[in-house]
């Protein structure tokens, strides 16, 4: 059985920056293309970033994808942050070969979420 898991999320002050986690048990996260995506309240969930097998790296702005082998995680650093960020981030998995997914439901394998709150 395969699981994804998030980890932190919490609360910032606009202009902060945060780091979020993703783990799998059940599969190895080096073979898969591993993207974040996030939901605002109301919105559509869309991607941000995303990391192939080979680290390649797909991300829009402020966002930074890194996979760390090793300890098998994969990470999204978020850098100034704005109020507009606040959702849930998701990570979620799809095994190549190809390219990462085009739309939001061709990935395979998703985690629970982690809340990203920017607030003053």
């Amino acid at each position: 059985q395969v699981h994804l898991v998030e980890s932190g999320g919490g609360s910032v002050q606009p202009g902060g920056s945060l780091t979020l986690s993703c783990t799998a048990s059940g599969i190895n996260l080096d073979d898969f293309h591993v993207g974040w995506l996030r939901q605002a309240p109301g919105q559509e969930r869309e991607a941000v970033a995303s990391i192939s097998p080979i680290g390649h790296n797909t991300m829009k702005g402020r966002f930074t994808v890194s996979r760390d082998s090793a300890k098998r995680t994969v990470y999204l650093q978020i850098d100034a942050l704005k109020p507009e960020d606040t959702a849930i981030s998701y990570c979620a998995a799809k095994k190549g070969p190809g390219g990462p997914p085009r739309t939001t439901d061709g990935w395979t394998y998703w985690g629970q979420g982690t809340q990203v709150t920017v607030s003053s």
